[in-house]
């Protein structure tokens, strides 16, 4: 028998349940090309996406 870890084992319910895709991962240095900010257009609203002086980002409506 093998060691598993608890976060390896899955209850019944979870074995039960289709798997997601992966989730895509894109850096902040990507989306901001070198930017402090960034424009998302989300349906009809815009928002902005704003790197911090202390390099946090900050998502504004």
């Amino acid at each position: 028998m093998r060691n598993e870890s608890i976060q390896n084992q899955r209850s019944p319910k979870e074995e039960g349940l289709q798997q997601s895709p992966p989730v895509q991962v894109v850096s902040s240095k990507e989306l901001l090309q070198g930017q402090r900010e960034l424009q998302i257009l989300h349906g009809n609203d815009m928002y902005r996406l704003t790197l911090t002086m202390s390099g946090k980002l900050i998502l504004h409506k």
